[in-house]
């Protein structure tokens, strides 16, 4: 928009809020309304034609090109795909021959129905869209000059209300005379150029629609042979298509089932889509490949630590498999209730027991015979030391709560646990555990804290340090 437009724009405003709030007089022509709404009509059906028919002429050249990238799509995923690149003698081809062949034969079809296609695609560009798109160039002339007809009166408006305000105006002054004389000139004015534009679009917009009439009658016509031409053309050619691969007597369904055989069940029955995104929580970093079967314990670690052979191959070192003062006189452990995830679980390997299959959310209490406690020595090598020096002057006295401070009771692990449930705690056989609560019986889950965590585990894996 150049300066003197934007000028306009602005001095337009006040009419065209008050024409939009119909505020004040306004003209109407209510010939030119109707041929405004019928040529509005006109603009869009003709974009849509426009639009819908190149949209027609992409979707046959898309088909087609598709198909043909479909073929070549089969054709790879027929070509085998065993054997290495770096023995080419390894090269074994399991490939569909038949299949290779068939979807060459199908593409060379397709290829040669896009050419005999040509001619008819040409056509719809050159008889349909082309038209549409130079009608549409004839619309966009005619309105601009609706546009500026509208223009026009917002300004004839405009000038108008003004003149009528300063002839009601009662006393004049001689100013006033020279602005209502300024304003008859602007109106006459914009009254010739109003009706010049207005006048010319009632009388020539009703010969724009009839010339539409006859425009769209033979563009119809031309498309609709053109579609005929492209349908018999697809079918002639498909029908003659004759690829021995195909069964055609068979029912569509009928041959799929009949190609694909058993491949489905066989491709089901792979571990690699067994595998499913749970809930669950992982399990844990360092852990057997055998943990992850659903025939073994997932939660079970090989006992003992490893070492490392001359080759860099991991060797297991031997397990502590020396059985409990509770392991001569009890054959397996006691099962009340199994677990959750030990209900398909096979025993577990006599090196290391097996976790209890009851945990209580408490510590269960302590009969009266094994309620004694423990106690623990004290460390007499820090008295000795002291005595066998010169005797310092008299200590003061500690704190009550530092002299009553018990002493950390710890045990070491037998054998490797991995946590089977929340709460549990993990640890390697050879790990120091600091007890946090413990009962008398072995046979027991007790509570320890390992490398900053906490939590329960089978008292029968540990022993205690003295």
């Amino acid at each position: 928009m150049s300066f003197r437009g934007f000028q306009k724009s602005v001095v337009r405003a006040p009419q065209q809020f008050r024409q939009k709030f119909n505020l004040g007089e306004h003209t109407k022509d209510p010939v030119y309304i109707d041929s405004e709404r019928r040529f509005q009509e006109l603009e869009t059906e003709t974009k849509r034609l426009h639009d819908e028919s190149k949209k027609y002429f992409e979707a046959i050249n898309g088909m087609l090109q598709h198909q043909i990238e479909f073929s070549k799509a089969m054709t790879e995923i027929y070509k085998p795909i065993s054997g290495r690149m770096s023995d080419p003698d390894s090269l074994v081809p399991h490939g569909n021959i038949e299949g290779i062949a068939a979807c060459e034969e199908y593409e060379a079809v397709v290829k040669d129905l896009q050419e005999t296609l040509a001619p008819e695609l040409e056509m719809i560009e050159s008889r349909v869209i082309r038209p549409a798109n130079e009608l549409l160039d004839v619309i966009k002339v005619i309105r601009k000059t609706a546009v500026k007809r509208e223009h026009k009166k917002l300004d004839y408006d405009r000038h108008r209300a003004t003149l009528k305000k300063l002839q009601e105006k009662k006393d004049r002054s001689p100013k006033d005379e020279k602005a209502m004389w300024k304003a008859e000139n602007e109106v006459e004015q914009a009254t010739q150029e109003y009706n010049y534009f207005n006048d010319l679009l009632k009388d020539e917009l009703p010969k724009l629609f009839e010339l539409e009439r006859q425009f769209i009658q033979p563009l119809f016509q031309s498309f609709y042979y053109m579609q005929l031409n492209i349908f018999y053309t697809l079918h002639e050619k498909m029908q003659h298509c004759d690829i021995g691969y195909f069964d055609l007597t068979l029912d569509l369904e009928e041959a799929f089932l009949a190609k694909r055989g058993d491949v489905q069940e066989r491709a089901e029955a792979l571990s690699i889509v067994k595998f499913k995104t749970t809930g669950m929580k992982r399990p844990p970093k360092y852990q057997r490949p055998g943990a992850l079967e659903g025939n073994k314990p997932a939660g079970l670690l090989t006992a003992g630590s490893s070492t490392t052979t001359s080759t860099g191959t991991p060797e297991a070192a031997p397990s502590l498999t020396a059985p409990r003062p509770w392991e001569q006189q009890q054959q397996a452990p006691a099962v009340t209730a199994p677990r959750p995830w030990e209900t398909q679980a096979e025993p577990v390997e006599a090196h290391a027991p097996p976790p209890y299959s009851v945990k209580p959310s408490t510590l269960q209490a302590t009969p009266a015979s094994y309620a004694a406690p423990v106690a623990s020595p004290k460390p007499a090598s820090l008295s000795m030391a002291a005595a066998a020096k010169a005797k310092p002057p008299p200590p003061k006295p500690k704190p009550k709560a530092l002299m009553a401070a018990p002493q950390v009771e710890t045990v070491t692990a037998l054998y490797d646990y991995s946590a089977q449930a929340e709460g549990d705690l993990s640890f390697r056989a050879g790990d120091v555990i600091e007890i946090v609560t413990r009962t008398a019986n072995d046979n027991e889950w007790w509570i320890g804290k390992l490398h900053g965590k906490q939590g329960q585990f089978p008292g029968n894996y540990v022993q205690l340090n003295s």
